[in-house]
C-alpha cells in the first residue's frame, strides 16, 4: 500500500497540498507505453521525458522515436502518427520490447498505423483523448466507429477529457497537453514527481517563469487526475546503483564523443536522422574549443573535413545514406591520398532519399564497396547508446594509426532512442598528440608504405622538409603520379595490408550461449538488443540457440569460420532487404541475401541464412522469437 500525498501548483505559484491518499499499486517487472499523437503536439518530448525522469530514478530505459514521413501531415490520419515508445523496467533495458502495455492517444485515428504494425496486443490499456467524440459529427462518428474497434481487438480504453482538463490551467492546450499527459503517466507508474518536475524545468529553461509555471501546473494537474479517476496505477521497482549514470540518445553520444576524442573539426549538411548530432555539438563544440561548419551540401562538408584532416587535424563528417552517396568520390579521395577521416553514417532507410524517419541497416555494402576501384577503408559498427559515445575515440585513433577513413555505423534507433550509462571517466590517452612539427626525417617518403603492414607516416603541412603533393591520382612512394603498372599494384596491396594489420590485433567476437548448437543467429548495430533478448528467452525454453554480435565489419573479426563450424545453422539478423523463400519467382538460385549474409557467405564461404525487413521498424525480441520457433520447430512464444 502506498501513500501519495499530491501536490498541486496554482497558477500564483502557491502549492495546494491534497489530503493523503492510498493508492493500490501492483508492482510489475517492466512496462512499455506509448504516447501518439499528431505532429507538433509534444509526444516525443513528453516520452523523452519519461525516459529521463526513470532513468534517473534507477531504472533501466529505451525509447523509440515515431516519426511521420512528411513535415506536416494530416492532421488526425494514419500516416500522421508522432509520438514515442518507452520501455522501463528494473533491470537494464536494450531494446523497444515487444507489444505496448499502455498507449496515450491524443486522437484516435493515429493508432490505426500501429495497430497495423502490430504495436499492442488485447490487454492493452488506451487511454484515448475524447474531444473528438463532441467536436464535429464527422469526428463524432470516425471517433464512434474506433472506439468499437479498439474493444473488439481486446483493448482496454479509457476515454479522458485531456483538453478540457488542461484548459483550467492555459488557453491553448496543444501547448500544454503534453505535460499534462507527462503528470498523469508519473502518477500511473509511480514516477518520482520531485524529479519530473525538475525535468520540466530543465525542458523550458530557456522559456519565461510563467511557461515553467504553467507547465509545472500541467504536470501536477495530470498526476492529480490519474490519482482520482483512474483505476490502474503500477510500481517499478528501480535500482539505485552508486555509479554516476549519464542519460542520453545515440547522436548526444556521438556528438559527446567527438568532444572527448579531441575532434576540433565538424564539417556535416543537415540531414534526417543525423542532424540533431550537430544541434547537440553546436551547444558545447566551440566552449571546447572546436569548430562545426554547416556546408551548402554534402559533397562541400566532406571536402572540408579532408582539408581540416589533411593540415594536421583529425575532422569528423556525419551525414545518413543519401549523404553517403554524395560523398562517395570523396571518400575515395581520402583513401588515394590516405588521409585519416572519421564518417558517420546514421543510417535510414532507402534507395534515393527513401524512409527519411525510418530506421534501416542498409548502407553496409554501399560503406564497403560503393567506390570506384578497390577502396578499402576500417567500418565499426556500436550496438548500444555507450557504444555511438566510445568508437567515436576509437574511429579517430585508428584514422590517424592506419592514415585512412573509418566508418562509424549507427542509425535511426540508436540515434533517437535514450538510455542510461555510466557517466564516462575521461582518460587523457583519448586526446591526440601535439601535431607534429618537428623537421621531417630526410629520406623518408611521403608514403613510404611499411612492407609487411603498408602503414607509412604522416607528413604534415608546415613540417620543415615534408612538402608533398597531394592527389587522388596513382602515384608513388613519392607522391609523384605515376602510371607504372607495379607501382599500382604495390600502392593497393598497401592500402589493403593496412586492413591485415589491424586484422591481427583483433579479437574472437563473443558468444552468447553455448559455442555449439543447433542455430547461431550474428547480428551488428542496433539489433543486438532484441537478438540477444531473444536468444535468453528462447533458451529458457529449451532451445540449442547462441548469438553472436559484430562490432567490426572491416576488416572482419577473426575466427568466425570456425566458429561457425560447430552449428547446424548459421543466420544473420538485420534490418535491410532480403528476398522471401516463397515469394514470386523467387528460388534458392535467385534469392538475394541480406547486406551482412551476402558480406559473410563471400568471406567465409559458409552456406548463411538470413532473417530480416525493411518495415522501418526497429526490431523486437518477439518478431525474432516467432521466426525461431519456425526455424528450431519449437513453440517458444506465449
Amino acid at each position: 500500500m502506498i501513500n501519495d500525498k499530491v501536490e498541486i501548483m496554482s497558477n500564483n505559484s502557491e502549492t495546494i497540498k491534497s489530503e493523503p491518499v492510498k493508492i493500490e499499486r501492483k508492482q510489475i517487472r517492466e512496462a512499455v507505453v506509448e504516447i501518439v499523437s499528431d505532429s507538433g503536439e509534444g509526444a516525443q518530448k513528453c516520452g523523452q521525458s519519461l525516459g529521463t525522469i526513470s532513468a534517473k530514478m534507477g531504472n533501466g530505459v529505451w525509447t523509440v522515436e515515431i516519426i511521420p514521413a512528411e513535415i506536416r501531415p494530416p492532421a488526425r490520419s494514419k500516416a500522421g502518427a508522432s509520438g514515442i515508445r518507452v520501455r522501463m523496467g528494473s533491470k537494464k533495458v536494450t531494446n523497444m520490447g515487444d507489444h505496448a502495455d499502455m498507449v496515450v492517444a491524443l486522437n484516435e485515428q493515429v493508432l490505426y498505423g500501429r495497430i497495423d504494425q502490430n504495436a499492442y496486443k488485447s490487454g492493452t490499456y488506451l487511454l484515448i483523448e475524447n474531444k473528438w467524440a463532441t467536436d464535429t459529427e464527422e469526428t463524432n462518428a470516425a471517433y464512434t466507429e474506433s472506439i468499437q474497434k479498439f474493444k473488439a481487438l481486446g483493448y482496454i480504453i479509457h476515454e479522458i477529457p485531456m483538453e478540457k482538463e488542461c484548459l483550467k490551467h492555459v488557453s491553448d492546450p496543444r501547448k500544454g497537453k503534453n505535460m499534462w499527459v507527462l503528470g498523469l503517466l508519473c502518477n500511473i507508474y509511480d514516477r518520482d514527481l520531485s524529479i519530473a518536475a525538475e525535468q520540466v524545468k530543465a525542458i523550458f529553461s530557456k522559456k519565461s517563469d510563467d511557461i515553467i509555471q504553467s507547465n509545472i501546473d500541467l504536470l501536477h494537474a495530470g498526476y492529480a487526475y490519474a490519482n482520482d479517476k483512474l483505476p490502474m496505477h503500477f510500481t517499478i521497482p528501480s535500482k539505485i546503483s552508486k555509479e554516476d549514470f549519464v542519460v542520453m540518445n545515440g547522436n548526444e553520444a556521438v556528438s559527446l564523443g567527438v568532444m572527448a576524442a579531441g575532434i576540433e573539426v565538424c564539417s556535416m549538411y543537415p540531414i534526417t536522422p543525423a542532424t540533431s548530432a550537430s544541434h547537440a555539438m553546436a551547444e558545447k563544440m566551440e566552449s571546447a574549443g572546436g569548430l562545426i561548419h554547416q556546408a551548402e551540401d554534402e559533397i562541400a562538408a566532406i571536402g572540408f573535413a579532408i582539408g581540416a584532416s589533411y593540415a594536421g587535424q583529425t575532422a569528423v563528417t556525419i551525414t545518413s545514406g543519401p549523404g553517403i552517396a554524395l560523398k562517395t568520390e570523396f571518400i575515395g579521395l581520402a583513401v588515394m591520398a590516405e588521409v585519416p577521416l572519421v564518417i558517420v553514417d546514421v543510417q535510414r532507410g532507402g534507395p534515393s532519399t527513401g524512409l527519411p524517419t525510418k530506421v534501416e541497416q542498409g548502407d553496409l555494402l554501399a560503406v564497403l564497396y560503393g567506390a570506384a576501384g578497390d577502396a578499402p577503408k576500417i567500418v565499426l559498427a556500436p550496438s548500444t547508446i555507450e557504444e555511438c559515445f566510445h568508437y567515436i575515440i576509437l574511429a579517430r585513433k585508428l584514422a590517424e594509426s592506419f592514415r585512412t577513413p573509418v566508418f562509424v555505423l549507427t542509425d535511426a534507433n540508436l540515434a533517437t532512442g535514450v538510455q542510461p550509462f555510466p557517466r564516462p571517466k575521461i582518460k587523457s590517452a583519448w586526446f591526440p598528440d601535439p601535431i607534429d612539427q618537428s623537421k621531417w626525417e630526410e629520406g623518408v617518403k611521403a608514403y613510404d608504405w611499411d612492407p609487411d603492414t603498408g602503414l607509412s607516416k604522416r607528413p604534415i603541412p608546415g613540417q620543415k622538409g615534408g612538402m608533398y603533393t597531394l592527389t587522388g591520382l596513382a602515384h608513388d612512394e613519392e607522391s609523384h603520379v605515376a602510371y607504372d603498372p607495379a607501382i599500382n599494384q604495390r600502392a593497393a596491396e598497401s592500402r589493403s595490408r593496412k586492413l591485415a594489420a589491424l586484422h591481427k590485433t583483433l579479437k574472437e567476437p563473443k558468444i552468447l550461449g553455448d559455442k555449439s548448437g543447433d542455430l547461431l543467429l550474428v547480428g551488428w548495430g542496433s539489433t543486438r538488443g532484441a537478438i540477444e533478448e531473444a536468444v535468453e528467452r528462447a533458451r529458457e525454453r529449451g532451445a540449442k540457440v547462441s548469438s553472436l554480435h559484430l562490432h567490426f565489419l572491416s576488416p572482419m573479426e577473426p575466427g568466425l569460420k570456425s566458429i561457425f563450424k560447430n552449428f547446424k545453422k548459421v543466420m544473420t539478423v538485420e534490418i535491410n532487404y532480403s528476398d522471401t523463400i516463397g515469394n514470386p519467382l523467387i528460388t534458392e538460385e535467385n534469392r538475394r541475401y541480406a547486406q551482412l549474409a551476402w558480406y559473410l557467405r563471400a568471406q567465409t564461404l559458409t552456406d548463411i541464412d538470413c532473417f530480416s525487413n525493411v518495415y522501418g521498424q526497429p526490431l523486437s525480441p518477439i518478431q525474432i522469437l516467432e521466426m525461431l520457433e519456425k526455424k528450431l520447430d519449437l513453440t517458444l512464444t506465449e
